[in-house]
């Protein structure tokens, strides 16, 4: 997947990183690709996942509002837009899963912060662990001022 990879789950920060990328896609002409990951819960190793059969449903409830989010930002968006934008949902671990997504990606956008963790972070985990570990450049979109 080339172009530029977004991921999205449907905090204000992650609104701001779509905007952005929107934004950025258009002015590249490239694709934009936005996923959204349904967490799963890590085995109590700490090592594989824990899937359950309603996860499946769970995927389209995710992907539903990645595409509600979607829909949002692309209405209040002035000026050029992306060429083709494309909504992607998955189940997983949410910077693994953008870090796998990425593998062959121009660039990877991501907000400072998500929907959890806590208040004070300046940057989350999910940022954090991208940034480090993505092969592609990273943004990541700051808070509001």
């Amino acid at each position: 997947m080339s172009g530029i990879l977004v991921g999205v789950d449907g905090s204000h920060h992650s609104e701001r990183a779509l905007d952005w990328a929107m934004k950025e896609a258009a002015l590249r002409h490239v694709p934009l690709t936005v996923l959204a990951v349904h967490q799963v819960l890590v085995g109590w190793t700490g090592h594989g996942t824990a899937g359950y059969p309603e996860d499946a449903g769970l995927v389209e409830q995710t992907k539903a509002a990645a595409q509600e989010q979607v829909d949002k930002v692309l209405a209040a968006l002035g000026g050029p837009r992306p060429e083709a934008v494309t909504v992607r949902a998955v189940d997983g671990i949410p910077a693994e899963a953008l870090l796998n997504a990425a593998a062959d990606a121009d660039l990877v956008v991501v907000g400072a912060r998500g929907a959890g963790g806590f208040a004070r972070l300046r940057v989350g985990s999910v940022a954090d662990v991208v940034a480090h570990h993505a092969q592609c450049p990273v943004v990541i979109v700051p808070h509001d001022r």
